[in-house]
């Protein structure tokens, strides 16, 4: 167990996430947690907009594990949308999709959103929100297509991943927590479990 956190000592964390990013980065705080993932729907409705839906859809996901949590239990979910001029960009359905994404934000400053919930049976959810803008340099079609070719952004909100080659290349600032834009804004999952003492 990590030493940041040795109130969390002999509690069971449960990581409700099926992204390898989220799971590294839980493991650089120290954390050994348990890994699992359901089918949630992560629909929202008309009335939650850009960064909010992350927020929105990382306390749906809470909600949908609270039938597994046992007293001591932390679980941790989180949520990561792309917003590019009021539109929220979620993960490709096709690789034409994941195309058309790349091609839209191709020179371009998007803003991406990250929430993380905590949940225990204690203290209910606590959710925080964290945003980072992003500006892309101009992106060569012959570029976006053999990234999109590798499968690389299939799984990732926006079709792209600023811990890999976008990011190395596609990526000319930041403006904010580069984990924010990885998929899990660690200092505020700091702060969330800090506060369970």
């Amino acid at each position: 167990m990590s030493t940041l956190y040795p109130h969390l000592q002999g509690r069971r964390i449960v990581l409700a996430s099926q992204s390898p990013r989220r799971r590294e980065l839980i493991g650089l705080l120290g954390l050994e947690a348990e890994c699992m993932a359901r089918n949630v729907d992560e629909s929202w409705p008309a009335d939650i907009e850009g960064v909010e839906v992350a927020a929105y859809v990382a306390n749906k996901k809470a909600d949908a594990y609270l039938d597994i949590l046992h007293p001591g239990d932390v679980l941790i979910t989180g949520d990561t949308v792309v917003v590019l001029k009021g539109k929220v960009l979620e993960k490709p359905v096709d690789q034409t999709h994941a195309c058309n994404m790349l091609r839209a934000l191709s020179g371009q400053t998007h803003t991406v959103a990250s929430a993380v919930a905590v949940t225990t049976l204690q203290h209910g959810t606590q959710c925080a929100l964290d945003v980072c803008d992003v500006t892309f340099n101009e992106l060569p079609e012959g570029f976006i297509q053999s990234y999109v070719a590798s499968g690389s952004p299939m799984d990732k909100a926006g079709a792209y991943g600023v811990q890999d080659v976008m990011g190395l290349i596609g990526v000319s600032a930041l403006s904010g927590s580069f984990y924010t834009v990885m998929g899990m804004p660690t200092h505020r999952l700091h702060d969330l479990l800090l506060s369970l003492k």
